[in-house]
């Protein structure tokens, strides 16, 4: 459960979540339908009270996504003249971050997979990730053990790890270990996506995992009500909502209202 702390001081990712409540992630696909429009999404979240932004990075092969993330990608990458990638979307990141439409931007975490990364390569993307004012990373098919490389190259930023409700023991505290800004906690196994109802199981696994971890957990896959967000506020420190978020990022003042009324659900939980 949340520490009920308010903590001034936190930096990066962890000043989302220093609000003495459960958090709000909100996640956005960076470039859809445009890349105009996400900018404007992005600062419509900002001001409904997310906490945090997780901007996606459009990619060919979204191994974690269901199909309303795919489909937003699909249409990033072929409706932006030249394409829509990682570096496109750190450029993105860094024009809202320096000139929010609020008084402090949230902090902001790109999800993204290895492969831009490794293109791009680690130094360069950390490096750009930085000037950006990026907070994080979030990498679904970056398992702990084969972490090294980025997180040597990624110093002042933090990189969020992923568990699920079938990581074993040894799993969760290797996420716990590496863990920075807070741990992704995936409430079903699959792939992103809204869902009719959550697992009775949940709470459970969020106890499981704040066994091995000082950090805020935050709870994705499958949130897509107010109903259900404030539900499981109870249980986090942070509730992601996704592809619910997504299907209203065409119509912004729907959007608005819609992360407005999530805000408003997880805030009040505790």
């Amino acid at each position: 459960m949340s520490s009920g702390r308010e903590d001034a001081s936190a930096s990066g990712l962890g000043r989302g979540f220093s609000h003495g409540r459960p958090a709000l992630v909100t996640y956005l696909m960076a470039g859809y339908p445009d890349r105009a429009t996400s900018m404007d999404a992005m600062q419509a979240a900002a001001r409904a009270g997310a906490d945090v932004i997780e901007l996606g990075v459009p990619y060919a092969d979204p191994l974690a996504d269901g199909p309303v993330i795919v489909n937003a990608g699909a249409v990033a990458r072929e409706a932006n003249e030249g394409g829509f990638g990682l570096a496109e979307t750190l450029d993105l990141a860094a024009e809202f971050i320096a000139h929010p439409d609020v008084e402090v931007a949230p902090p902001v975490a790109l999800m993204t997979y290895l492969n831009p990364m490794m293109r791009l390569g680690f130094s360069k993307v950390a490096e750009r990730a930085r000037e950006a004012g990026v907070s994080g990373f979030i990498v679904p098919d970056m398992p702990p053990d084969a972490a090294r490389p980025w997180l040597a190259a990624s110093a002042g930023l933090d990189t969020v790890f992923l568990v699920a409700p079938t990581s074993t023991p040894e799993r969760l505290a290797k996420v716990g270990q590496l863990s920075s800004g807070f741990v992704y906690c995936v409430s079903t196994t699959g792939i992103t996506g809204e869902r009719t109802e959550l697992s009775d199981e949940l709470a459970d696994l969020v106890a499981r995992v704040k066994e091995h971890t000082s950090l805020p957990v935050a709870v994705g896959f499958g949130v897509s009500t107010p109903e259900q967000a404030e539900t499981v506020a109870h249980v986090a420190d942070g509730v992601i909502v996704g592809s619910a978020i997504v299907k209203r990022q065409d119509d912004v003042a729907s959007l608005a209202a819609f992360v407005a009324d999530l805000a408003a659900a997880v805030h009040r939980s505790r």
